[in-house]
This record gives C-alpha cells, structure tokens and sequence, in this order.
C-alpha cells in the first residue's frame, strides 16, 4: 500500500495526521514534499477532447464516472493548491465535500444566494457577527427575502410559532453558534428538526451554521443535523492573520450548487491563499489546543478580578446554567473566546484597551497573537443601540481572542490595563 494513502492496514489515519499529505502526492510535482503554488490562471489540454469532456463534466452537461473530478480549466473553477486545502477542509468534520472561498464573508453569502429565493424567509440566529447582520438585516431584504431572528433562549415550540406567524416559507435557516461576541449557544440538533418539517416539494432548506468560534476541532456540527458548515478561515483556520479566507463544508449534494454559484460570482479563493490555508491546517490542532488552555487561565483571573461585572466564557458554565447540558452535548471544549464587561461603559471599556500591552488592540480573532476590540464601535458598530442591547452587546463588554503566548503574561498585561479601569 502507498504510504500516501488515508489508512495504514486497513485503519483510517487521524485529522492531525492526514493534514501533512491528504489530497497530495509527491510525484505529482518532481517529489515536491509539499504542493507547490499552482500560479496560473489557465490549464493546458492534452487534446480537444479532453478540453470538450472537462467542461462537460464541469457544467453538468453530463454524469461523471464514478470516482471522476472536473478536470483543471481554469483556476476560477478549480486549482490544484484549492482542491487540496479543500480536500483537507473535510477531515476535521467528516465531510464529504468543501468549498474554499476569498473571505468568510464570500463563503457566506454565496451559500445563502444559493438556497434562498424571493419570497423565501430566512430563519437566523442572534447575536452574529457585525457583517452577516449587515447581510441579513440590509442586503438580502433589498431581493425580497424577509427574516426572522431568533435567540438562545427560543424552545422548539417558539420557534416554529415564530415561523408560523412570519411571512414566507422558511427557505433557509442560519445559526452562528457560539454567537460573537456573547459567547451564546444555539442548540443545532433543535434547528435541524424545525429546518426538516419545512422541506417540501424538494426544495432543502438548509440548515447552516457559523462554526467560527469552536470549529473545526471543538464542535461538529454536521455530526448534530446541520447540512453546511461555514467557517471564516481567516480566523483559527488561517491561524496567523496573514490571509483572509472562508469555506463551506457539508456533503457533495449540498456543496455542488454552492460550488457552482462561486464559479459565476468569483468568490473563489486565490492559489496562493490556498497553500497558506494547506500550510496552516498542519499545524491546527496545536494551536487551538493551547488557545484554549490559556484562556481558560485568563477567563478565571477575570472571574475573580474586582474590576470585572461578568465574563462570557464557555468555560465557565456549570450544572444548573441554562445553557450547561447543551454545551456538555454540543462542543468538545470552550475555545479561546472570552467577553468580559468593565464597569463604566464605553469610557471605561476604552482606558481598558488604550493601557493594554502585549495584546493588539485590533479585530478578527483565532490568531497565533491575542487580539482584544470593543464590539459595539467596532465589529457590532453597524447594528443599532436597540439591537446591540438585545444581543447583550453592551457599552462595557471587550472581547479577547487568546494566542498562543505565555498566560502568565497575557495574565500580567490584562490586570495593568484593568487598573486605568
């Protein structure tokens, strides 16, 4: 057997250990140890009938054999350094197929482009991240699409009441679980029952699922009913704030559609971003594993700190939290988010950030350094006041993506800032 096969005798190798070769072969490239950048904009044909039969398969004109992949044309439609990262988008949460695109957001409007019609209602969770609000709440109502937002603290039956007094047919549903930056739960195994009642006529309605915060390694959502995974792959997927990317990962039936719309709007990513996102994922399970390690030390030192009303941290739910079974059910850890709230307001959550050493005052998160920003003016600032306060998006609240640095340190840098505070 080739050692560069998924499997030695017969048992599956593990995520951490496929990153290094899954989807590549050395002898494709003189015995490259890693893929090269493929920097091309076209492919060579071998003949014109090769030409005819990729782009048969590629346009759908006709069914590809069994184990058949659309041939390279043109790398807005496929490259090699793309399929390979999306080959390895796949493992972490055993799905069939995956999309690499330009940015988070790009993954994210072209999957709700695809599935949502005018007329439709799309189904979605609050709070979310400032730029799929924006989406949601301004964008996609100018194409006749109404929405409808829900919170964490809607029961099944809620829900579907909501649904039934809204207008439309749901034609999607989108949850972004844990929410930015508040840290809530949606509960996805719920949504993906109440997304099931309302699939008639063939039409999906897919559930999809922001799984920025946790994924891919603390929580699957697949693995819990969802159809579609999003990911801003800027974030802990790219690791290093050196790229901005994103990705949509689900089975090959719900990714196709998905893929095929990207190829008209161009939102697919750029070769050279796909060797930093192949580059990165090596190196994944490391790095989130010590995030997340070290901010459960820094949330406890905010827990106990004088100057701190309250800290949103996974970590910290306990028997008895409305969200704790959920949480035990859905995610195989905490992460390295925390949002915390200073007394004082913005002035005080300002004087907070402006003496913080070590840690960048910048947003994004999920990089190998820790970031700290103020939501409301900052990443939330498109949303109202009204909306803010409903998300729990307050004056106060700061919200720390923790790195990979020495806690003691980030511990040290985080009580000077809180005594400007």
């Amino acid at each position: 057997m080739s050692k560069w096969k998924d499997e030695i005798d017969g048992k599956r190798l593990r995520p951490e250990s496929l990153m290094m070769t899954y989807g590549y072969r050395p002898e494709w490239s003189e015995g490259a140890a890693k893929s090269p950048i493929f920097q091309t904009s076209t492919f060579v044909f071998e003949t014109a009938e090769q030409g005819k039969r990729f782009f048969e398969v590629a346009l759908g004109k006709v069914e590809p054999e069994e184990g058949e992949k659309t041939g390279l044309i043109y790398s807005r439609l496929n490259n090699p350094d793309i399929e390979i990262a999306e080959d390895r988008l796949t493992l972490w949460d055993e799905a069939e197929d995956a999309a690499l695109f330009i940015s988070g957001m790009a993954a994210i409007s072209t999957t709700l482009l695809t599935y949502l019609r005018p007329g439709d209602l799309l189904v979605a969770s609050e709070p979310i991240y400032g730029g799929s609000h924006h989406l949601i709440e301004h964008i996609l109502p100018e194409f006749g699409i109404e929405v409808l937002r829900f919170d964490c603290r809607a029961t099944e039956a809620e829900l579907e009441t909501m649904i039934a007094a809204a207008e439309g047919e749901p034609g999607a549903f989108f949850i972004e679980t844990p929410s930015n930056p508040t840290n809530d739960l949606i509960d996805v195994a719920m949504c993906a029952r109440v997304a099931a009642k309302h699939r008639s006529g063939g039409r999906p309605v897919p559930l999809a699922v922001d799984n920025t915060f946790l994924g891919p390694l603390f929580c699957h959502p697949l693995q819990h009913g969802a159809d579609i995974v999003l990911y801003s792959a800027t974030k802990f997927i790219g690791g290093h704030s050196d790229l901005i990317a994103g990705a949509a990962v689900g089975s090959m039936e719900m990714i196709e559609p998905i893929r095929k719309l990207r190829t008209i709007l161009g939102s697919h990513a750029d070769p050279w971003t796909a060797w930093l996102i192949q580059r990165s994922l090596e190196t994944l399970q490391l790095r989130m594993i010590r995030q997340q390690e070290t901010a459960g030390r820094v949330a406890d030192f905010l827990r106990e700190h004088p100057k701190v009303d309250k800290v949103l941290y996974l970590g910290h739910l306990e028997a008895g939290h409305p969200q704790y079974e959920l949480y035990k059910r859905q995610c195989l850890g905490p992460g390295s988010m925390i949002a915390f709230e200073v007394p004082g307001g913005e002035q005080a959550a300002y004087r907070f950030l402006n003496n913080l050493p070590l840690i960048k005052l910048a947003v994004s998160l999920g990089s190998t350094e820790s970031l700290a920003e103020h939501p409301k003016t900052m990443t939330h600032s498109e949303a109202s006041a009204e909306d803010c306060d409903a998300m729990g998006v307050t004056d106060g609240l700061v919200r720390l993506s923790i790195g990979v640095e020495h806690p003691d340190d980030l511990i040290q840098a985080i009580g000077k800032a809180l005594k400007a505070v």
